[in-house]
């Protein structure tokens, strides 16, 4: 088995795999029979009649998803908030999660006990539990993967693909803070305020996975997706998979007190903030005729949803194909984009 090293009261020793597993992550499971407390082969999950198991995968790589030196309860948090925010883009009710997690051999107890620790806090805040995976030492970089299980009543799901010609576009919360936030961690925005600044790399270091609203978009949506790819990016893969155009206006795209002010700073930044991505907040379209249902949901849920467009047909007989997504200014002027948002590869 594969052994990971720690270091505890300033001294170094090694814990074997099972004796890290016992410590930190088995009381993370101790809610699931179906865990057997991390000590079999596999888990058990039970799916009730009439619903379907969604399940999603995420990886996280220091370097590459975020800073090398992140604290363990930022990377925790982003772990499962990604994954969480996948479930919501599908309407799904969170279950349970596994994590294979390759640790580098030097790498802390402590960080492990903090990582431990706060995916505990994001458990309990989001009432799903530890049901398995697998950890293994690494002379690379801390690697950490999760996949995230959920239900869905059979044929309520969500899906990127449901967009129809008149339905309106909205997005939840605000648009650019993480990515912003980013910018923050990474090179500071000169001039922008402690409080603006905090509040942005907040948003970039604990996503906010919207579970509630997409449970409540069931039966409102025709089309959902998560913006974590940036804003554009997303809204450009709704727009394929429905074969048409979404038509939106950036100066109704939602920004924070926090992104206003750093936009202010360097205009340039509002570009930035319609494409960077790490959102997590979710994007959907549905017909005119729920416009009220869905000013309700956002009363009930406390959370802004703003119509920023509209879907049309697409035009298939243009130079160069179909414009997924006509992104136009508050003049009516359509924008182009050298990059729609984060590349992958």
């Amino acid at each position: 088995m594969a052994k990971s090293r720690g270091r505890s009261r300033g001294r170094t020793k090694r814990l074997d795999e099972f004796a890290l597993i016992r410590r930190f992550f088995a009381p993370l499971a101790a809610d699931a029979p179906g865990a057997f407390g991390l000590g079999d082969d596999a888990a058990a999950v039970a799916v009730a009649p009439g619903r379907r198991l969604i399940v999603t995968t995420d990886a996280l790589v220091a370097g590459v998803h975020f800073p090398a030196d992140e604290t363990a309860q930022s990377v925790a948090a982003r772990l499962i908030g990604v994954n969480l925010s996948d479930l919501a883009a599908m309407g799904a009710r969170p279950a349970a999660y596994v994590l294979a997690i390759a640790l580098p051999r030097r790498c802390d107890v402590g960080w492990i006990k903090a990582f431990a620790g706060e995916l505990g806090r994001q458990q309990k805040a989001h009432r799903i539990t530890l049901i398995g995976g697998d950890t293994v030492a690494t002379e690379g970089p801390l690697t950490a993967c999760l996949t995230a299980l959920g239900s869905v009543a059979k044929g309520r799901e969500l899906r990127r693909s449901g967009a129809r010609a008149g339905d309106l576009v909205f997005v939840s919360g605000s648009i650019g803070d993480a990515t912003l936030g980013l910018k923050v961690v990474q090179h500071g925005i000169a001039g922008l305020g402690k409080r603006h600044a905090d509040a942005l790399v907040g948003r970039y270091r604990r996503p906010r996975p919207r579970v509630r609203l997409g449970l409540g978009l069931v039966g409102l949506a025709t089309a959902a997706i998560d913006v974590s790819d940036g804003l554009i990016a997303d809204l450009e893969h709704l727009a394929r998979a429905s074969r048409c155009t979404a038509e939106i206006d950036v100066e109704r795209v939602p920004l924070s007190a926090a992104a206003r002010a750093a936009i202010a700073l360097d205009p340039r930044l509002r570009r930035r903030a319609l494409t960077g991505g790490d959102d997590y907040e979710l994007a959907f379209t549905t017909p005119p005729s729920r416009r009220d249902a869905i000013a309700a949901l956002a009363r009930r849920l406390r959370l802004p949803l703003t119509e920023i467009g509209r879907i049309r047909r697409a035009n298939m007989g243009g130079k160069g194909g179909t414009r997924p997504v006509d992104a136009r200014d508050g003049a009516g002027r359509s924008l182009t984009f050298a990059d729609a948002g984060y590349r992958h590869f």
